[in-house]
């Protein structure tokens, strides 16, 4: 499942970036391979809004799409 597909209120483990650029943009929002957040907020057509130790960080849906997670 895609970042994009999750729902609001989802713990999730990030398993594959597999873009290159994909990754050095979620790694400046401080996400990485194995990073566990929770989506807090999915806005229609808009960004997905997630938490991880008390930083929320807003990802836009084209990124999304490419970052591979997991619900746990």
């Amino acid at each position: 499942m895609t970042l994009d597909e999750v729902v609001r209120g989802a713990r999730i483990r990030i398993l594959d970036i597999p873009d290159q650029q994909a990754r050095a943009q979620a790694i400046r929002f401080g996400i990485s391979v194995g990073s566990e957040v929770v989506c807090i907020e999915k806005i229609f057509a808009g960004p997905i809004v997630l938490s991880r130790s008390k930083q929320e960080i807003a990802i836009g849906r084209q990124l999304a799409k490419r970052i591979q997670v997991e619900l746990i």
